[in-house]
């Protein structure tokens, strides 16, 4: 049976002051939480100050993105060693990063190999922009996305895997994304891919996320 999974992406906010504060007033309330999963992500700079407020807690920690190497010469990136000192999920290959940091498939792929090589939980995000979903590609654009980014996994790591679906099509665009889009795309065509990939048993039991904002 799948735990249900909530995930907050604070995105490019909060100085760690600031988040130590905001955590602090919201701990009691997530904690309240029963029967599902609570992640946040913070920026990097967050990370070891919220890692100690969420030590003893039931709230899971995330980054919002990594990089594929371990070391070397690559300044400014953060690689996937650094962020599970604090961190048991990562985010990767989200809208944004796609849109404005030239993210693609291949480094989706090579960023979820590194995540699993440490033991982070990937949070691989899917999903179709607005010409995508009116030329009829939706389901082709999602299905790529999934087999390439997620291709050569080893199959039993599809249990340490979350896939989020964001209707990017419906972000800024005055279009608004039904529940039914999400349990659409989810049924039948992220659940079928992840099938491929890792086997049908396995792909019941990988949770799947819709981003809203």
């Amino acid at each position: 049976m799948r735990k249900p999974l909530v995930a907050g992406n604070w995105k490019l906010n909060k100085t760690a002051s600031e988040a130590k504060e905001l955590l602090g007033d919201m701990l009691p309330g997530l904690e309240a939480v029963k029967d599902v999963e609570v992640l946040v992500c913070p920026t990097f700079t967050v990370l070891a100050a919220v890692s100690d407020i969420l030590k003893n807690s039931s709230v899971a920690l995330g980054a919002q993105n990594i990089y594929w190497e371990n070391s070397g010469a690559f300044t400014g990136e953060i690689s996937p060693a650094m962020v599970a000192e604090y961190c048991s999920y990562v985010i990767i290959g989200h809208s944004e990063r796609r849109a404005y940091f030239g993210e693609t498939d291949v480094t989706v792929n090579k960023r979820a190999q590194a995540a699993l090589a440490v033991g982070l939980t990937p949070v691989v995000c899917v999903g179709e922009l607005l010409e995508d979903r009116e030329a009829g590609k939706e389901a082709e654009v999602v299905s790529v996305q999934l087999m390439e980014g997620l291709k050569n996994l080893p199959v039993h790591s599809g249990k340490d895997l979350v896939v989020a679906y964001e209707p990017v099509w419906a972000i800024g665009t005055g279009k608004t994304a039904e529940v039914s889009d999400a349990v659409n795309m989810n049924k039948d065509v992220i659940r079928p891919a992840l099938a491929k990939l890792f086997g049908d048993a396995l792909a019941q039991e990988i949770r799947i996320l819709m981003v809203v904002r």
